[in-house]
């Protein structure tokens, strides 16, 4: 199985020993990193050439990869990244900001979220996908934008609960967040603090444990999100967070990334400053890391992918600048692994950089 990097796709994946390989989506096509040793990868491939990749999804049932591309449709691979083919049967809007996977019960669903922000379902590998409208069916849609043109808000990111596959949610941006406890027949909108949502984590021993992180910081609920509160603001080292990962058995054990400012301030800047921070407590309270790191990363970080397997795990992240830094001891120390990439970038953030 292939582990992936990418900013909408998959970002934690449970091994039974470290991969010998890391996928890369980036503004020019997929790269493959292959492993030379602990600490030393090596650029082995380069596939989709051409292609904005927005999210790369390695779904382990079917043992397919997939890629959602800006304004580009989805593929598949049944090769981990060697070959593609297109699968976007029934999108009727390109531009795929982010790819999930759900199973139960022995069958797969896919989701793909899409700018505008419609939101599909996939029962057969990718083969064809059905809208599911009644995301679009929320009091708020006529308030959904972006800042950048042509303002219109995406599906962002999407999580399930952990005890119940019918309860998934939706990270709109910019327009909130919003869940459905019938696999997506219905949904409701939870009332956040900021409505430019990022991404979303939920506990899996406790599924109304929820964090967030906005363009407004980042922000806990411990019950469902009937009530927020914030842990991070727009003052701190980390004032514009996206990227965000949980430990699948250490609940506590948190990282997140991403720029000292909001993208707008980046066009007059040409800087985002970003940076890694972790978390022992939950959220409560972060540690900004720096060994390995450079004293400055000028480009955001806009991908991070957690890959654990008995009892260690690694850290991969990806920036605006193409460069790629990776963590084997907890994020105490960083290397880079590549760089002069193409841009690991959501849609135009990385025009923003020059």
């Amino acid at each position: 199985m292939s582990i992936c990097l990418s900013h909408g796709g998959n970002n934690t994946y449970v091994s039974d020993s470290p991969s010998a390989e890391i996928l890369i989506g980036t503004l020019n096509g997929v790269f493959t990193l292959a492993r030379e040793s602990s600490r030393k990868w090596r650029v082995s491939d380069k596939t989709l050439e051409g292609c904005h990749i927005s999210s790369l999804l390695t779904e382990p049932v079917s043992g397919l990869t997939f890629a959602g591309v800006h304004k580009g449709s989805i593929y598949a691979s049944k090769d981990s990244g060697k070959s593609w083919e297109p699968r976007g049967n029934g999108l009727k809007e390109n531009d795929v900001y982010c790819l999930s996977a759900l199973t139960t019960e022995g069958k797969t669903k896919l989701y793909a979220g899409t700018e505008p922000a419609y939101f599909y379902v996939s029962r057969d590998d990718g083969a064809s996908w059905n809208e599911i409208p009644s995301l679009r069916s929320v009091p708020s849609i006529p308030n959904w934008t972006f800042p950048a043109p042509p303002h219109e808000a995406h599906v962002k990111n999407v999580a399930f609960d952990p005890r119940d596959p019918k309860t998934i949610y939706a990270c709109i941006e910019v327009g909130g967040l919003l869940r459905s406890r019938d696999g997506g027949a219905t949904w409701e909108e939870i009332r956040v603090p900021y409505e430019d949502v990022h991404r979303l984590k939920i506990r899996p021993s406790d599924p109304n444990w929820l964090m967030i992180t906005t363009g407004d910081g980042s922000y806990h609920s411990r019950d469902g999100g009937a009530s927020w509160n914030r842990l991070t603001d727009r003052n701190w080292r980390i004032g514009y967070p996206d990227a965000l990962v949980m430990h699948p058995k250490r609940e506590d054990l948190l990282f997140m990334a991403g720029a000292v400012a909001s993208p707008g301030s980046w066009r007059t800047t040409h800087d985002a400053d970003s940076r890694i921070a972790r978390s022992h407590d939950g959220g409560k309270s972060w540690d900004v890391l720096d060994g390995g790191l450079p004293a400055h990363i000028r480009g955001n970080v806009e991908a991070m992918t957690m890959e654990a397997w008995n009892g260690s795990f690694a850290l991969f992240a990806g920036t605006t600048d193409g460069d790629i830094f990776y963590s084997d001891d907890e994020g105490d120390r960083w290397e880079k692994i590549a760089e002069g990439l193409p841009p690991v970038s959501k849609g135009g953030h990385f025009r923003n950089l020059r």
